[in-house]
C-alpha cells in the first residue's frame, strides 16, 4: 500500500448525543484509496486500527478496488473523548455517548465531504447494523464481523465486570484521578482477558504464542495490562464500554421492536461471527438473520479457536477466511 493517509478531523460544532451536548465535537477519521465506490469502516479502537490487517491490496478492504474511509468512535481519544474534551465536558463529566450519536456524525462527515449518496458496504460491528437501519436509503451493503445488533443480557453482565473492577479500584477516584489509575486499568485487562478468546483457546495455551510468553501470567501483563495502560484512558473506556452496553439497534426509530426493526432492512448483509466468541455467539447471530425478511442475509461461521479475537486480526487464518468470505460476498452482491 502507498504511503500512510493521515487522521483528519472534522468539527461538528455544538452536537447533541445521548447524555447531553458536546460544544464542539470532533470526529477522527481517514481515507484509503480513490476508486468511487466508497466502504465507511468503524471499529472501537483507533482509527488506523484496520490498516494492518484489513486494509491493502492483498487483503479484505483493498484501496485499488475501493475508496474507505474509517471513523473513530467519540471516546477513542482521537475523536471526542473525556480525555481531550476541554471543561465543564472532561473526564468523568463527558456525557454519555450512544452508538446512534456516532453514526450520525459519521453520516455528516461523509456527507459535507463528499457527493457519494450510495455506499457499497458498511463494515464492523455492531454499527454495521445501525448504518443500513438508520439510512435504507444509502446503504447497499453489509458487512458484520463478530458482533450484534444489540448487547445481550449476557454480554452485558460480562461487561459489568471490567467496568467493575475499575471504578472499585483505590486509583480511579470517581473519574477525577491525577495520574494513570494503574490499579484499576491493571484490574480491567485481567477481567477483560478471560472473555476474548474462550475456553478452547486457553485450554490449547495458545497465550504462549509460541514461546514468546513464559507462562500465563506474563502474557497477563504485557498483553493486558500493559495493552490498555499504554494506549487508553481510564475515563475514555467507560465511556466507549457504556455504549457498547447500551447497543440497540431496535431503539433507534423502533421503540424496541427488534422483530420489525431488522426485519425492514433492505441492505444485503453478511454477518460473519466466530464459532466460540463468548460476546457475540453464532445463536445470536442466526435469529438475527432469521429476522432479516427483506433483503438476503447469510451466517458465516468463523471456524476458530480464537474466540472474539478471531475478527480482528489475531491470526492469519482467520483473516484469509474473512477475506475470501467478504470478497464472496461482495462479487456476487455487486
Amino acid at each position: 500500500m502507498s504511503k500512510e493517509p493521515v487522521t483528519q478531523f472534522y468539527e461538528h460544532g455544538r452536537f447533541k448525543v445521548a447524555g447531553g451536548v458536546l460544544p464542539n465535537a470532533i470526529t477522527a477519521y481517514r481515507t484509503y484509496g480513490d476508486k468511487k465506490i466508497l466502504a465507511s469502516s468503524f471499529r472501537h479502537a483507533t482509527v488506523d486500527g484496520l490498516t494492518s490487517y484489513m486494509i491493502g491490496p492483498d487483503k479484505a478492504l483493498n484501496p485499488e478496488k475501493y475508496y474507505i474511509v474509517t471513523f473513530a468512535l467519540f471516546s477513542n481519544g482521537e475523536s471526542s473523548s473525556p480525555s481531550n474534551t476541554r471543561p465543564p465536558y472532561d473526564g468523568p463529566y463527558f456525557p454519555e455517548v450512544s452508538y446512534e450519536d456516532n453514526i450520525r456524525a459519521q453520516h455528516v462527515v461523509l456527507t459535507k465531504n463528499w457527493v457519494y449518496r450510495r455506499f457499497s458496504a458498511s463494515w464492523a460491528s455492531p454499527w454495521a447494523y445501525y448504518w443500513p437501519v438508520m439510512f435504507p436509503d444509502i446503504v447497499e451493503r453489509t458487512v458484520v464481523l463478530c458482533g450484534s445488533a444489540r448487547t445481550s443480557p449476557h454480554n452485558q453482565c460480562f461487561i459489568e465486570g471490567p467496568m467493575s473492577a475499575l471504578l472499585a479500584s483505590k486509583d480511579f477516584e470517581n473519574g477525577h484521578y491525577k495520574t494513570t489509575p494503574q490499579h484499576g486499568i491493571r484490574a480491567f485487562g485481567r477481567v477483560y482477558s478471560a472473555w476474548a478468546y474462550g475456553q478452547t483457546w486457553y485450554r490449547k495455551h495458545k497465550y504462549l504464542y509460541d514461546g514468546k510468553y513464559a507462562n500465563l501470567n506474563s502474557f497477563l501483563r504485557e498483553e493486558w495490562e500493559a495493552g490498555f495502560l499504554d494506549s487508553w484512558d481510564a475515563n475514555d473506556m467507560l465511556t466507549l464500554i457504556n455504549t457498547w452496553q447500551k447497543g440497540d439497534v431496535s431503539l433507534v426509530r423502533h421503540s424496541g421492536d427488534f422483530e420489525r426493526c431488522l426485519g425492514e432492512i433492505k441492505a444485503k448483509a453478511l454477518i460473519m461471527p466466530c464459532k466460540n466468541d463468548l460476546y457475540f455467539p453464532p445463536e445470536d447471530n442466526e435469529i438475527e438473520v432469521s429476522l432479516m425478511k427483506n433483503t438476503h442475509a447469510e451466517v458465516v461461521v468463523i471456524d476458530s479457536d480464537w474466540g472474539h479475537m478471531a475478527g480482528g486480526g489475531a491470526n492469519p487464518e482467520d483473516d484469509a477466511f474473512i477475506k475470501a468470505a467478504i470478497d464472496k460476498f461482495f462479487t456476487e452482491n455487486a
